[in-house]
């Protein structure tokens, strides 16, 4: 006979088990994304204003006018310039986001976005078991003039395998004409740490943190590809998928990102220098370094000069570019030279994708590095993993 004490204990631990949020247990899933070639109303020199804001990091007047510009500029997909969005469920929809190691929150297009801004886009719709999160909100704005806010849900998060009852959802309210025009995206979903979640007055956990617990490792893969489209693989790593071994270094997070530093650097195949310390991020397209690295690296090509109407470094088109590679222990990690040569400017002249990260006070390795690279994002150490594309 069962006493009405444990009857009681019983029901009580049934209530606080299904008031904890789950996530779907799995060893592992792999996502393949689409490349959706950039928008030709975006000057390239918004991809470096809209870092530079990312970070806090001032915005010289210039690069915010060659940022602006629009209509001018013709980008073509070949030369690298390129967003990756995966399918995600969030709630009742299913929705493009751009996955982005370099923030922690995952916002979208909402049924609270006005019909007008949403045009174009699939917007996130709350399930029947989504709840509104009271009193909290999110604000966010970038060099370029984009700005998204809003309130946030509760809801039912499923990416490739795994599926988290409880995950925050940033709901946009307001969304500006840059977000807007931009219709191969629906939002963002943040793989940075946790700690960094920008949602006022209590930051979120990001979807890996609340997930990594279920899968066969706690770690995810992105293998970005230049002109194609790649994956991100959750849980584990496929031989298949790079050559040689992977190289593991040390991960500083106390800043919340996926900070490393490379042992050396060097241009061409030539050594050029010692030590960068610098983040992992797929949500920045450009590399962003100490000027001394960039001037060093423009040295090299003959054409290369500081344009201030464009906003950064130009040089030919048909100029030879070098590559540019770091060193991780015994690997190099090696930036084919067409890849640097990342957007037409006009006239012939082409917009470097080495950058300088003047105000931002460390570096950063965006796509035009990432797309080169299989890279392991192992938050068991934490530690990041560098090989080379199969």
């Amino acid at each position: 006979m069962v006493s009405n004490k444990l009857v009681a204990a019983l029901t009580a631990y049934s209530a606080v088990a299904a008031a904890v949020p789950v996530a779907s247990q799995t060893k592992g899933f792999s996502l393949v994304q689409e490349a959706i070639p950039k928008s030709s109303y975006r000057a390239p020199a918004a991809h470096l204003a809209k870092a530079l804001a990312k970070y806090g990091a001032p915005i010289p007047a210039h690069v915010a006018a060659a940022a602006a510009s629009t209509g001018s500029v013709t980008t073509n997909p070949s030369d690298g310039d390129e967003e990756y969005v995966t399918k995600v469920t969030v709630g009742d929809s299913t929705l493009k986001l751009d996955f982005d190691t370099g923030s922690a929150d995952l916002w979208a297009f909402s049924q609270d976005t006005p019909s007008s801004e949403r045009s174009g886009h699939s917007y996130y719709k709350p399930s029947d078991s989504a709840t509104k999160v009271s009193g909290a909100s999110w604000d966010i704005s970038y060099g370029d003039g984009s700005s998204a806010k809003g309130s946030v849900y509760k809801d039912v998060v499923t990416v490739g395998g795994v599926t988290f009852d409880k995950q925050a959802v940033e709901a946009a309210s307001s969304v500006s004409s840059e977000f807007t025009q931009d219709t191969s995206i629906d939002g963002l979903l943040g793989l940075a740490f946790s700690s960094i979640n920008t949602v006022s007055p209590t930051p979120q956990k990001t979807f890996f943190d609340n997930v990594k617990s279920s899968l066969d490792k706690p770690l995810f893969v992105a293998i970005l590809k230049h002109n194609a489209a790649g994956s991100y693989d959750f849980g584990f790593t496929d031989d298949s998928k790079y050559t040689g071994e992977i190289a593991y270094t040390d991960v500083d997070s106390s800043q919340g990102f996926w900070s490393f530093t490379a042992d050396s650097y060097s241009i061409g195949g030539e050594d050029a220098g010692s030590s960068i310390d610098g983040i992992a991020d797929t949500g920045t397209t450009l590399v962003l370094l100490d000027d001394d690295v960039v001037e060093a690296y423009y040295d090299s090509i003959d054409s290369a000069q500081y344009d201030d109407s464009q906003g950064g470094y130009v040089f030919d088109c048909d100029a030879d570019v070098p590559e540019f590679a770091i060193t991780i222990g015994d690997y190099t990690a090696t930036i084919p030279g067409e890849y640097i040569n990342f957007a037409s400017a006009g006239s012939n002249t082409c917009f470097g994708g080495i950058q300088s990260n003047s105000g931002i006070g460390f570096s950063i390795f965006g796509d035009v590095f990432l797309k080169s690279q299989y890279v392991v994002f192992d938050a068991s150490g934490p530690q990041i993993g560098f090989a080379a594309q199969a």
